[in-house]
């Protein structure tokens, strides 16, 4: 690995994606990377395999950071309950749709625990006309605005936003609001 990208994997604020279909080569990536980096995001992918909390758990005994990205979206004691669970198993970050319902049940669910919960305000593959067809009548980045209240006012720690927002969030939110930026990706980085 080259000395710039061992630089960049060393920078706290990266989070890893292991976006991999079986815990094996989530296991693998880990262990390439050792301790270049310590916080990793757990998607849906390996979630869905039965294998997520797996991986989550044996994370959390590395010492290392956990993101689930599993961008949960329920009745309120659906998602109070679930964020409990992986409250009590240590995670670090949870994703929820940043809907004050869903958000207001999952700070509930988080408790007093260190759980950070990050509303998804709009996903960021989605654009104004993706929304108008879906019966939206604004444009993405008056939802994503919105959103960010609706995160604030349920005592969520932060938002996912893309680059094009996060300049936004971080004006409505302040300094200690949380703002993580997915998909940013450093030049020598495979682009799929």
């Amino acid at each position: 690995m080259a000395l710039a990208q061992a630089a960049v994997l060393t920078d706290p604020r990266l989070i890893v994606p292991l976006d991999v279909p079986t815990l094996a080569e989530a296991r693998a990536m880990v262990e390439a990377i050792g301790d270049g980096a310590s916080f990793y995001k757990v998607g849906l992918e390996l979630f869905a395999t039965g294998e997520g909390m797996t991986l989550a758990r044996e994370l959390k005994a590395q010492g290392k950071q956990v993101f689930l990205d599993w961008k949960l979206h329920d009745i309120g004691t659906t998602v109070q309950r679930a964020a409990s669970v992986l409250a009590d198993v240590g995670c670090d970050f949870l994703t929820v749709h940043a809907e004050p319902q869903v958000l207001a049940a999952a700070v509930r669910g988080k408790g007093r625990s260190n759980l950070k919960i990050l509303g998804v305000t709009v996903l960021t593959s989605l654009n104004d006309a993706d929304l108008i067809e879906m019966g939206f009548s604004e444009t993405a980045r008056s939802l994503v605005e919105r959103r960010i209240h609706h995160a604030i006012a349920a005592g969520a720690d932060g938002v996912i936003a893309s680059p094009h927002e996060a300049a936004l969030a971080r004006s409505i939110g302040g300094k200690d609001f949380l703002v993580v930026t997915p998909g940013v990706r450093p030049d020598w980085s495979a682009k799929n």
